[in-house]
């Protein structure tokens, strides 16, 4: 890849380009003249996006070769390091004999020179898909003798269009310049986007970026200037040089994203509430009272840190994540009631018809004589518990929103319906949101249109999140945790179960111990990753034999084909077995769960509907077909829908890929520990950090490209300190253009939507 530093003497930017957003947000076009140039251009905006000069310069190389000194094969030198350029010739792929579950890729590589290498690498799934035969590529490592022959264990590697295209050797000072790999897609080689950058540097000033950053935030960081930074990412002279550069788009995207939650949490909190402060004689204490346990420690604070900012005048917008069991709900039902103390409504959220009657009874039941307003037996404090979803009778529909428009309904449960604009509250101050990643930005803001000022909000998740995480993306958001499990949970086993690795007999144990929890008058659970139809059925007998039939890709096991499977098992034969997905009508699904919560089903064939779902204590095995196709923290949501009564639980994950699959590290992972926070953790580390903003939930191309979200939480924390400050002294950022500039690039309309998750 040829490569040219810009200097003093290039070409100038088209003229009227001043401002910062001016520059990076122009077209490539602009910039990238000539025929080849521009079918490269093209393919970045078809395959990756990128359209503008902001993209492409943000398009960072996801590693760097470090060159040895360029080789012909004929002249390399065993344990010397070394580069050079040679074309595949032959590639294969073998399992190891002594770890059947490691593969060993050889890649035999020729040059002019007439000789060959053997290149070996391990368990590498990128070196088969990157290198095929007839590739012509520059390859960096160390060659050793091995039974006679040189060979190669490893090397570094990145596509080229001809040997010529790496002649550039030495910077100034004599060292090698790294050469830049960047993410890849069809045709955009490394190569090719290369060349556009290196022809985008020397047309665009990048000298004329204005910077993001304050300048003492970029003097006391000790920060390069962007648009040095550019040049030293893209063509770096030195490893140092692109260390400065990493060294400040790292801190420059932390920055950005804090000084935009901080400005959001100090706009949300300008918008002043009626303080409402806990009554001793009230709803709240009563319910205190007649708790027949006692509540953990960590409910205990967490309702402390609520009750403190519901009786003051800010409104309250907090995250409140806790593992599946952990107490939530009487954390937020306590909160409920001290608004409804002060003669306000509080409004729950859930995501389905059956988790909001779920939440109804259990509510109305926990608060027993203070439910009964207008009843006989009730408190006369007593408030009303309402229940609202779109499927019920036309009649419970009217009753239900008369009570809320009056105020009669003190607490009021349920699903979307709640937001219509037939709903309207009397006086909504408390808006609290059941599993939160399950709503729209639109439905969540809908609700709180409903209060005639700005409610309080409480969003609930029982899906870890790493602090660094809950820093990064709920910054705007106070973040409370609940870690410890209320006493009288019972442990859940997990085990996987490889049916690639192990015979039939493993199988069978799977159906027999369903059978046998079956027999002891339990339930069970057996979860599919797809619904399927009958036309789609599969023939074989047995997950087994689909392993044998099928061999590396097996089908993803259906609902329609585990009943058919469970249905042919002898020891389950008269087990009373039922099915349920999404496809079927709501109101067939809330009677096939209520069916199963009353014991009226014995096994039920499912997707992940039941993720979160209706407690059923009885049930204590669930039984996962193809794991691997869910992530971890769903895996962990799965599996905490059993054991939640007297009686263990057991898990089993039950695989068909080999035990070197990818997949099979996250399953290993949810058999190890029931900790949800750990899972959250090693979730990241096995997604090397994902889009921890989101971009696989609302469709956006990346999220952020340099925090790690395992390693950062110092780095965030200084960039939050320094946003902190800028936002205090200037609240609109109106002396801050480039900064207002750069976060509007950044979190365009789908990471916007996203962060207003909260």
């Amino acid at each position: 890849m040829t490569s040219h530093r810009p200097d003093g003497d290039a070409p100038a930017a088209p003229r009227g380009l001043s401002a910062f957003a001016d520059l990076l947000d122009q077209p490539l076009t602009r910039y990238v003249p000539g025929k080849s140039p521009r079918s490269t251009v093209s393919l970045l905006a078809k395959d990756l996006g990128i359209t503008t000069v902001g993209q492409l310069l943000d398009h960072a190389p996801r590693r760097y070769i470090r060159r040895g000194k360029i080789q012909a094969l004929t002249d390399l030198v065993a344990g010397e390091r070394t580069s050079f350029v040679a074309r595949v010739e032959s590639t294969s792929t073998r399992r190891m004999r002594s770890d059947p579950r490691r593969s060993l890729t050889d890649v035999t590589v020729s040059d002019d020179s007439g000789a060959y290498l053997k290149i070996t690498f391990f368990n590498a799934y990128s070196a088969q898909k990157d290198l095929p035969v007839g590739a012509l590529a520059l390859f960096t490592g160390k060659p050793e003798f091995y039974r006679g022959n040189l060979s190669m264990a490893g090397a570094d590697y990145a596509l080229v269009d001809t040997p010529e295209s790496v002649s550039r050797a030495t910077s100034d000072t004599g060292e090698l310049m790294p050469i830049p790999v960047y993410p890849e897609s069809g045709k955009l080689t490394t190569p090719r986007i290369g060349k556009v950058l290196q022809q985008l540097l020397l047309t665009a000033d990048l000298d004329a970026i204005q910077d993001p950053l304050p300048p003492d935030v970029v003097a006391e960081q000790g920060l390069p200037e962007p648009g040095q930074a550019y040049r030293d990412l893209h063509v770096p002279e030195t490893v140092a040089a692109y260390e400065r550069a990493r060294k400040r788009f790292r801190f420059q995207e932390a920055f950005v994203l804090q000084a935009e939650l901080v400005r959001r949490r100090a706009e949300h909190a300008a918008h002043p509430v009626a303080p409402r402060p806990a009554r001793e004689d009230g709803l709240l204490a009563r319910f205190d009272a007649s708790l027949p346990f006692a509540l953990t420690p960590g409910q205990r604070a967490v309702g402390e840190e609520i009750s403190r900012e519901i009786a003051g005048t800010a409104p309250m917008n907090r995250l409140l994540q806790g593992d599946v069991g952990s107490g939530k709900t009487v954390v937020a039902l306590r909160a409920m009631l001290q608004v409804v103390d002060h003669g306000g409504q509080a409004a729950m959220l859930a995501p389905t018809e059956v988790l909001a009657a779920q939440h109804h009874e259990k509510i109305t039941a926990a608060l027993g004589p203070l439910a009964m307003a207008g009843q006989l037996g009730g408190d006369p404090e007593a408030t009303r518990v309402t229940l609202l979803t779109g499927s019920m009778s036309a009649p419970a529909r009217r009753k239900a929103l008369l009570d809320i428009a009056s105020g009669a309904a003190g607490i009021v449960v349920g699903t979307h319906a709640l937001i219509q604009d037939a709903v309207q509250f009397a006086d909504l101050g408390l808006a609290v949101v059941d599993e939160q990643h399950r709503f729209g930005v639109e439905q969540r803001d809908a609700l709180r249109d409903k209060a005639g000022q700005a409610p309080h909000t409480l969003v609930m998740t029982a899906t870890p999140i790493p602090r660094t995480v809950a820093m990064t993306v709920f910054g705007d958001l106070d973040v409370s945790t609940l870690r410890e499990l209320p006493g009288g949970r019972q442990p859940i086993d997990t085990f996987v179960v490889g049916l690639a690795e192990h015979g039939p007999a493993w199988e069978r144990r799977v159906w027999a111990l369903a059978a046998e929890h079956v027999a002891n008058g339990r339930q069970v659970y057996v979860v599919a990753p797809k619904i399927g139809d009958d036309a789609a059925v599969p023939a074989f007998t047995s997950l087994r034999e689909s392993v044998e039939m099928q061999q590396e890709d097996p089908e993803p096991a259906t609902v329609t084909w585990l009943t058919e499977l469970v249905a042919a098992q002898p020891e389950l034969r008269g087990a009373r077995v039922a099915v349920l997905h999404g496809r079927q009508d709501a109101q067939l699904k809330a009677h096939t769960m209520a069916d199963f919560a009353a014991g009226n089903i014995d096994v039920l064939v499912s997707t992940t509907v039941i993720e979160v779902g209706v407690d059923v204590p009885n049930a204590t095995l669930m039984i996962i077909a193809d794991p691997e196709r869910f992530g971890i923290s769903q895996l962990h949501q799965l599996r905490g829908r059993i054991g939640r009564g007297e009686h263990a639980g057991t898990c089993l994950l039950v695989t068909r890929t080999p035990p070197d699959h990818p997949g099979r590290a996250r399953l290993d992972a949810v058999a190890a520990t029931t900790d949800g926070f750990e899972l959250a953790e090693v979730d990241l580390g096995l997604r090397k950090e994902g889009d921890i903003l989101g971009a696989s939930q609302s469709g956006g191309r990346s999220g952020l490209r340099w925090i790690s979200a395992l390693r950062d939480e110092a780095l965030v924390a200084r960039a939050r300190a320094a946003a902190e400050t800028v936002v205090h002294d200037d609240p609109q950022l109106t002396e801050h253009p480039a900064l207002r500039a750069a976060i509007a690039r950044v979190l365009d309309e789908d990471r916007q939507a996203f962060l207003e998750r909260g």
